[in-house]
Order: C-alpha cells, then structure tokens, then sequence
C-alpha cells in the first residue's frame, strides 16, 4: 500500500450513460487482437487457479485465516508512533493510511522472524463511506488470494469501532500520482507499459480463477508500485463473486469511481468481467494521454476522456494529438498505436470486448524498446515458436464470440 488513496463515489444509476449503440467499433482492416495469454497461476492450488473457499463464508471463517495476522490497536499505534499525522501517506473517503514498521516475532509469508518490516496502515473513519461490509471484502479477497500482481495484506485490527487493515508498503505510491502529479517525475513508455502489462496480469488472474472474482473499482489509483514499478491492485473493497452456472451477470448496486464504470453497468446494475475491461481501457487511455478520466477543469468532450479520445484510437496518423505531451514523443509509434487499439477495443460495447487473457496476451507482445532519440526506433518482436506475433498493420479479427471454433481439416 503506497501513499495514494482516492474516495470512490456511489455511482447514480439515473444517470444517462453515454448508449453502447453510439460505441465506436474497430474497423474490420484495423488491428485486433487474436494472441492468447497463458500467465503463470500464482495461488494455493497446483492448476494455476486461486482455490477459494465455499461461499458465503462467515465472519469468523474470514478472520481466522492462517495467511493474515490480528494486530491489536496498541500493536498498530506502536507501528505508527501513535498515528502521528508526519507518517500520513494517503487519505481517501474510507479513512487515512499511515506508514509504519512492525517488528515481528513470528514468520508471516515473506516476513522474517525479529525482522524489522515496513508496512501501510489503512484506518477506517467510523463515518466514512466504506463501512464494515467492504472492510470485511477486502480481507475475505486478500486473505486467500497471493498474486505478484496484487497488494499483499498482512494482517488486520478489529477492536471496538476501530477497523484497520496492514499491508505491505508499496515505496512509489500509486499510478495516479505518477501519471499526474506535476511535481512527479514523467514516466517513460516502457514503464507505463510495465504497469499496465502488471495489472493485466492482476486482473486476468482475478477473472480466471476457479470462482471467477470481479474488481469492480479498477483505476490509476488503486494500482500500486513497488521500488521497481512492478504494478499491484489494491483495495478489494467492492470486488465481488462472478456469475456462476447459466448466469451471464450478477446484479447489484451500482458503485464505482465515475469516468471508469462501464456504461452497461451504470445503466442497468448487471456486473460482468468485462466491466473490469472497460476500466483497464480507460486506465490505458490515461497512460497514453497524461489526462484524467474525468477532467473538471476541461468542459465539452474534453470533460470525458474516452469521449474525447476515441476517435483518435484508430487513425495511426492522428494518434499523436492525444500522446502525452511530457512524453516529448519518446515513445514506438507502432507500440502507442497497438496500444490504442487495444485501449479502443477495451471500452467497445460489451459484447466486443476481449477479455483480459487476451488483452494480457497483447501487451506481452509488444514489440521491445530501445531507448533513443527517435520515437520511431524500436527492436523487432521478439518471436515465440509456440504462437506468432502479429504486427499492428495485420489485418486479423478480434475473437467477437469467444466459443472455440473447430479447425477445418
């Protein structure tokens, strides 16, 4: 947990979502994503699947999990010197989050006994917006599952009214700060693409597990960087179980951070994977533009990122008037252009989404950088016997229905 924290907002349902019939789809000619993503599993089975417990489990069965350690207040105000506002690093509609160091007398996960470990403290305000339910989420989520890609909690505290959760201490903070803080240092095309190929890995790795698990809050903020800007999702609060058996959807109150929430669900409260694909667009379109998803200081289409941006994505030749500028045009012009295109691809209408494996699968190959003058100046693709990589100017389709289809012999 690093030192970036935003308030999610309670979405208005009534609001008039932009309709999915006026969605831009990608031309048939342009470029579609077709490789597949086989990720390393990471978790406690031996498939390369999270094994999650039955559900619903109660309380007790989430707080007694062997992975996490109970911390008592005195344990935590220790940790903090007592809350002392020189170690706040974030703050958010749920509360504050302090850093702190834990000394440990037992062995937990990664930590040594009698080490000396540095660790974010995330203390709920009584009256904030994220109550006991979604506190109670996030342990549920992050007590099971171990992923490089997701934020590792620790432990947690329940004492009286005092609901606070420890996580390991993320040193760079958060995407959103580096993205668009001014007084942040720019960050260059490979690392944006390192992140984003991070979080692809946390998402797909979310949404192919056994018991299929939806973010529902994926944005810049709650994507954390360790020391070497490896990518990691934070805050669980309102992740929620995926559809099981014949059902295509879950339906339930529509929260969310406004400008990443998928136009569907807005309208119509139906939760499926593919929500959590439209926000991973929307955070690519952040990475591409230096711009937020919502803009209050701009007015117009501007106001609205992928409004904005969409009819950009698909026109190689116009692409660059939405590049960051703070990029000084150091970047491939082939890899930015695939990465719109898998960004435009992301917020389509729903059913024309890819789903993450594939869109993991694309970042991967991306072709490599070298690091020069020229923004047009990149290594070839690296070329993998098992599956072949496809150049931006390919013309193959997009997988619309993701049924395998028979090879002809």
């Amino acid at each position: 947990m690093g030192n970036c924290c935003r308030s999610r907002c309670k979405i208005d349902g009534t609001l008039k979502p932009q309709p999915c019939s006026d969605v831009i789809e990608v031309p048939s000619g342009s470029t579609h994503l077709l490789v597949h993503s086989n990720p390393n599993g990471y978790g406690y089975s031996d498939e390369g699947k999270p094994e999650i417990l039955p559900t619903p489990r109660s309380e007790w069965d989430i707080l007694s999990s062997p992975h996490l350690k109970p911390f008592t207040l005195h344990d935590l105000k220790k940790a903090t010197r007592n809350f002392q506002p020189h170690n706040l690093i974030g703050e958010g509609g749920f509360g504050y989050v302090y850093k702190g160091v834990i000394n440990d007398s037992k062995s937990f996960g990664d930590t040594i006994a009698g080490s000396r470990t540095d660790v974010a403290v995330k203390k709920l305000k009584p009256e904030g917006f994220q109550g006991h339910k979604e506190w109670l989420s996030e342990v549920n989520y992050l007590g099971q599952l171990h992923h490089p890609n997701l934020v590792k909690l620790i432990g947690y505290c329940l004492e009286g009214d005092n609901r606070l959760l420890v996580y390991e201490y993320m040193p760079n903070g958060c995407l959103e700060d580096h993205i668009f803080r001014k007084s942040a240092q720019t960050l260059p095309w490979a690392t944006r693409i390192k992140i984003a190929t991070g979080a692809a890995r946390g998402l797909s790795f979310l949404h192919d597990s056994k018991q299929q698990i939806i973010y529902r809050d994926f944005k810049a903020s709650n994507i954390l960087l360790d020391s070497e800007f490896n990518a990691k999702l934070s805050d669980f609060g309102l992740a929620k179980a995926g559809p099981t058996g014949d059902h295509s959807h879950v339906s339930t109150q529509v929260l969310g951070t406004r400008g990443y929430a998928a136009p569907e669900y807005i309208a119509t409260g139906r939760l499926t994977s593919r929500c959590d694909v439209y926000s991973f667009g929307v955070m690519l379109l952040e990475l591409l533009s230096g711009r937020h998803a919502i803009d209050n200081t701009k007015s117009g289409v501007e106001h609205n990122l992928v409004e904005w941006a969409r009819p950009y994505l698909g026109d190689r030749r116009k692409l660059f008037r939405i590049m960051d500028t703070k990029l000084e045009g150091q970047y491939p012009q082939r890899a930015a252009y695939t990465v719109a295109i898998i960004a435009l691809q992301c917020i389509s209408e729903a059913k024309s989404r890819p789903q993450m494996s594939e869109v993991l699968a694309a970042l991967e190959h991306l072709p490599a950088i070298r690091h020069s003058s020229s923004p047009s100046r990149e290594d070839k693709p690296k070329q993998n016997p098992k599956r072949e990589v496809l150049s931006p100017a390919a013309n193959f389709p997009l997988r619309h229905n993701h049924a395998q289809q028979k090879p002809e012999l």
